[in-house]
């Protein structure tokens, strides 16, 4: 007999109501208590989904972030001036056809990573009080912020991508230690950076920085394990 485990990788689409809310806090049309009010309800609709179809293990929807990434940028300073499309860039594809996005020309850490606050914990507590299926919170792998990391306008900060990688990690495994004592059993690295190696151009971007294939790969994990290394009662997931 076979077993299957499923769950979300951690993403629901957000609802209008919710993405006009977005814009109406950052044009200050609302108050931060009622933008609260309606990104709690998100979550809570999007737990409720969950539970509705039978899913063992739930996320929050990963409602409260720009991008399922974002949550690092939010609360750690130090990445410089970006916009949405930091974490977006490349070639997208649907039934329309191909969209382009280009990378931010001056995207680039400019300062020494300091962490404001934890990324996830508030989310975790949230999502815990709502549900009592197992809670996944997802964060990102470390050598996704490669993207983050410019070896012209980083160079102060970060003369190497190595170093600017190791102050990541050293965020990374902050924050699962914190997920960890507030009670987190199930975490999940989103990796889809990858996947997108097998792209030429993808690729092409991501060798000049300073590595070979073979070593995003091999260094990449490494990385990876430096995250999840010392915590063996957590199960951790693996997005790619």
């Amino acid at each position: 007999m076979i077993t299957l485990h499923t769950d979300i990788v951690g993403s629901l689409l957000r609802p209008p109501e919710l993405l006009n809310a977005q814009k109406q806090l950052a044009a200050g049309a609302i108050s931060p208590a009622r933008f609260k009010a309606i990104e709690d309800h998100a979550v809570d609709e999007a737990v409720a989904l969950q539970e509705s179809v039978g899913l063992e293990v739930v996320t929050d929807g990963e409602m409260r972030r720009q991008s399922f990434q974002s949550q690092m940028t939010a609360a750690v300073s130090g990445f410089g001036s970006f916009d949405l499309d930091a974490f977006l860039w490349g070639e997208w594809y649907d039934e329309d056809g191909v969209e382009k996005k280009l990378r931010p020309r001056r995207l680039g850490a400019v300062e020494k990573l300091h962490r404001r606050r934890f990324l996830s914990a508030d989310e975790f507590l949230y999502l815990k009080s709502k549900t009592k299926r197992i809670v996944k919170i997802t964060i990102p792998s470390p050598s996704l912020w490669a993207n983050f990391w410019s070896p012209k306008y980083s160079r102060d900060a970060y003369p190497t991508l190595d170093l600017f990688l190791a102050d990541i990690v050293k965020v990374l495994r902050e924050e699962v230690a914190e997920l960890v004592r507030l009670g987190a059993s199930y975490l999940q690295l989103d990796a889809p950076h990858y996947g997108l190696l097998l792209d030429p151009k993808t690729c092409g971007f991501y060798e000049k920085l300073g590595w070979r294939l073979d070593q995003w790969l091999s260094l990449g994990i490494e990385l990876d394990n430096s995250v999840m290394d010392g915590f063996p009662k957590v199960t951790f997931g693996f997005h790619i």
